[in-house]
């Protein structure tokens, strides 16, 4: 069998691929419990790139590992809804999970070029995921992998390769082989050019968007680097503390950023183009969730708060019909 592209879209595809909803994911912990991720909805199209961005620790691995239920102890999803193409994630049984993982939707982990068993060659590594999930014989798998490899721009012969054998890259473009083994219609992607230098960076993703293209597969781009999820997403959304405080096309999110802690970030980084300026931090630190307070999460961070932001949690405000933020400065901005 070889490998085709995705099946083109039908009647019931044309909504939502992907569909969060008040989704509260929590760790138990000695010194209590912690919400890592606080009540997110959003929702994936179909051949769409959703990028999720912020700083480190803000819940968007948690967020990624719940999606395909891969999240373990202490880590319990507590509320909220997952629906993939109209059916309940969360209420799936082992043998519906094992078909769902995969074959509908495969995960990049973070640091995965390191996750490459180093005793096992190449080879063996992609044809397992093939037998586990395909019913074909041990040489129709192992031609599966190498028409793999040359569709991530590998040669057939680094099959039989160990992962020592190869440079960080080509570890990394392994990784996404293996991903794109079963076909799936949704790839998470956490982190996945962390380790790479800039141009090896580029290039893979210049590929991976080829593929993409190719294939029609949808996308959840998870990454604290702004500058390169502005270039490839199609919306992005920002997390701060276990929480979406924005959402938008990834036009709006940089052009036209609503909640100060996305203005913090975009003045946080340089650009490329144009004139070099000066850089500004976020003032302060993270939140420690264990000691989160009333009201805003970012109040103690942010040079705009005001009563409300002490009291109440801000709710998410529509900008327009495709960009919405949570900041109480912008729902009275909004009233007035």
């Amino acid at each position: 069998m070889a490998i085709q592209a995705f099946q083109p879209a039908t009647d019931e595809d044309t909504g939502e691929l992907l569909e969060i909803r008040h989704l509260c994911v929590d760790y138990v912990s000695p010194k209590g419990m912690v919400r890592a991720v606080n009540d997110v909805s959003l929702s994936i199209r179909p051949g769409e790139t959703l990028g999720l961005a912020g700083e480190s620790g803000c819940g968007k691995s948690t967020l990624a590992f719940s999606i395909a239920r891969l999240h373990k102890a202490p880590a319990l999803i507590s509320e909220g809804e997952i629906r993939y193409r109209g059916r309940d994630v969360l209420s799936m049984n082992k043998r519906t999970l094992r078909q769902f993982r995969w074959n509908e939707v495969s995960v990049v982990f973070q640091s995965a070029m390191n996750s490459l068993n180093p005793v096992i060659t190449i080879g063996e590594q992609i044809t397992d995921v093939i037998l586990a999930h395909c019913k074909v014989r041990k040489k129709e798998a192992w031609r599966q992998g190498e028409e793999l490899l040359q569709t991530v721009g590998l040669h057939a012969s680094r099959m039989d390769s160990f992962p020592h054998q190869l440079s960080g890259g080509m570890r990394q473009r392994v990784v996404i082989a293996i991903a794109l083994a079963l076909r799936p219609r949704l790839i998470i992607m956490d982190e996945p050019t962390t380790a790479l230098d800039v141009v090896v960076e580029r290039e893979i993703m210049d590929e991976l968007y080829q593929l993409k293209d190719r294939f029609g597969f949808s996308i959840l781009f998870i990454s604290h680097d702004l500058s390169l999820m502005g270039e490839i997403a199609d919306r992005i959304g920002i997390m701060y503390a276990g929480k979406l405080v924005e959402l938008g096309s990834a036009d709006e999110v940089f052009y036209h950023p609503q909640h100060p802690y996305t203005r913090g970030l975009l003045n946080s980084f340089p650009t490329i183009h144009g004139p070099r300026e000066r850089l500004y931090g976020i003032p302060g630190n993270p939140l420690n969730l264990l000691e989160a307070p009333e009201g805003c999460y970012f109040q103690d961070r942010c040079e705009r708060c005001f009563s409300p932001c002490r009291t109440h949690d801000p709710e998410m405000i529509p900008v327009s019909s495709t960009h919405r933020a949570a900041c109480h400065e912008l729902a009275e901005r909004t009233a007035g």
